[in-house]
């Protein structure tokens, strides 16, 4: 077994010994995402901690579904879920159940701690109950504490039969209304809620609440470890009650890590689905999303994020970790395995004068200097080329070592040219850059070894491809959109998209499909749209950019 590398896995192997708790035993432990919407990146957080802690020790982890809360849950999300977890490279097996597989033992279980004296029907309203909590010198108060247990149990059938509107009762667990913990003071255990259920239909009008749905589920699955963010840290007495009085024998131990945070980003599930919903990006799949899917459709790989998850570790201790670590391990991922291309995104036409009219050439480019084997791909070569627009100025600023009037540069993998000028429209913008090739430079090396300080790269315009290329930033502009009292739809970025058509491509590209992924030379990583991109139309996404030496001066 490997050596513990975080704090869970500290306690684990105390319970692991001879004579802890958890000693001749399987670690199990389980991944339960609410389906109401999509995964995100804190959820791999949470998925590489569980089923990671379970590959670690040769046991076991299940895919629960925590649908409790019929109201925004469909079946939609269920399988995205599913499908988010298995392309980041976990599995469960055989072990996938939904907390509603439970609701008739966790109504037994309820009826159970009425019987005991441990739970009762309280009609307060949630305004009432909120009212009647009580502060840190003065207890909580409920006029109904001390109800009959028969009458209880006859007013919580009445309740499951439907016999009662929403909110008109609830039952709560008899704990202790004076506890400095407000979680233990008699909290709800199950409310009213006439909702269809995705999976139960309309069997259920009462459901229970996830403090108390929760435990029983570990219990019923055999888990050992509950692996949970830092809120419920205050939920653990709670969950610990549930565990000890309910007539369930199995004794799992809920153990909390900080959750992730990323700068510039926003993970509430709520605000990602107002997002969503009212227009402001184009789906849970929308690249600019932090939702698994939308990285995945961005270009991100399921190599990085776990990279990215095992670097920031797992704490006890809230922090913020930044967006640019997520970045470089990307960058470290495609660096290893992109193919290498040449694209062009802002295009201006480059015409070599003294190169024959009919004349081309055919070099071979390296696929990818790390894959050798993966070989070489023929590119064209003509009298006309497309190169960047910024690989020009006709009067370049102190450092500009690109085309100019007079300047040589190396054209990647095939020659050196000399600028020798440019024509320009009506309106004074340059259509066409003008230079001369030294036919003795072939592959991009002089024949007198004279220094030529820069190389860019170009496409063969003869056999360009053409495609839509899109540009994605952060989502929001203000670096902590969570914030203090701001409206997180204010902090959202004004130009987080930018989409550029008629961008060329050298030909290798034009059977690209989704998923591939390539280094677009000096521009950044690239990867083929899974949505929109078609054979007759090509959409490429930019995953993340390259480091440019002459911006960042």
């Amino acid at each position: 077994m490997a050596e513990s590398t975080n704090f869970i896995h500290a306690i684990i192997d105390e319970e692991l010994a001879e004579g802890g708790r958890c000693y001749g035993k399987t670690v199990h432990t389980r991944f339960p995402p609410e389906p109401n919407g999509y995964l995100h990146i804190g959820h791999a957080k949470a998925l590489c901690i569980d089923f990671g802690t379970a590959l670690k020790y040769g046991g076991l982890c299940n895919l629960r579904m925590d649908d409790t809360n019929p109201t925004k849950e469909d079946e939609e999300f269920v399988e995205a879920i599913q499908e988010d977890i298995h392309w980041l490279g976990f599995d469960w097996g055989d072990r996938f159940y939904y907390a509603s597989d439970y609701f008739e033992v966790m109504y037994e279980q309820a009826i159970g701690l009425i019987k005991k004296g441990l739970a009762y029907v309280c009609e307060q309203t949630p305004d009432q109950v909120r009212e009647n909590r009580g502060d840190l010198t003065h207890p909580a108060v409920s006029p109904y504490r001390d109800r009959p247990v028969e009458e209880s149990l006859d007013l919580f059938a009445r309740m499951r039969a439907g016999e009662f509107e929403d909110g008109r009762m609830t039952l709560r667990a008899k704990i202790d209304l004076a506890s400095g913990n407000f979680n233990m003071r008699d909290p709800v255990i199950y409310r009213i809620n006439h909702c269809h259920h995705h999976r139960q239909g309309n069997k259920w009008c009462i459901y229970p609440m996830y403090d108390f749905a929760h435990p029983i589920e570990d219990m019923m699955e055999g888990i050992t470890h509950s692996l949970c963010s830092l809120e419920f840290e205050d939920h653990r007495p709670l969950y610990n009650w549930v565990v000890e009085h309910v007539d369930i024998e199995a004794n799992p131990r809920q153990i909390e890590f900080a959750r992730l945070g990323i700068n510039y980003t926003v993970m509430s599930k709520r605000k990602l689905r107002k997002l969503v919903e009212e227009g402001y990006v184009a789906g849970w799949d929308d690249p600019r999303m932090p939702t698994l899917c939308g990285l995945r459709r961005r270009g991100y790989t399921a190599a990085s994020i776990r990279n990215f998850c095992e670097r920031i570790g797992v704490a006890k201790v809230p922090n913020t970790v930044e967006v640019a670590l997520l970045e470089a391990c990307l960058r470290e991922d495609l660096n290893e395995n992109a193919r290498r291309a040449m694209a062009v995104l802002r295009p201006v036409k480059l015409t070599l004068t003294n190169y024959p009219e009919d004349g081309s050439d055919v070099f071979e480019v390296e696929n990818n200097p790390s894959k050798p084997e993966e070989g070489n791909r023929p590119v064209t070569f003509s009298k006309h080329l497309w190169i960047e627009a910024d690989d020009f100025m006709e009067e370049p600023v102190k450092g500009y070592f690109r085309l100019f009037p007079g300047n040589e540069v190396r054209l990647k993998s095939a020659y050196v040219i000399k600028c020798t000028g440019c024509v320009k429209d009506e309106e004074g913008n340059v259509i066409e850059v003008l230079a001369e090739y030294d036919p003795d430079s072939k592959g991009g090396n002089t024949a007198d070894g004279r220094k030529v300080k820069s190389t860019i790269h170009w496409v063969d315009a003869a056999t360009a491809v053409d495609a839509e290329v899109r540009l994605y930033s952060n989502l929001f502009a203000d670096e902590n959109p969570d914030g203090g009292d701001k409206d997180f739809l204010d902090c959202l970025a004004p130009n987080s998209l930018e989409t550029l058509q008629n961008c060329k491509l050298e030909a290798a590209l034009a059977d690209a499909v989704a998923p591939a992924h390539f280094q677009f030379m000096r521009l950044g990583y690239f990867c083929v749209d899974s949505k929109d991109s078609t054979p007759d139309h090509l959409v490429f996404n930019r995953a993340v950019s390259l480091k440019d030496s002459f911006k960042a001066k």
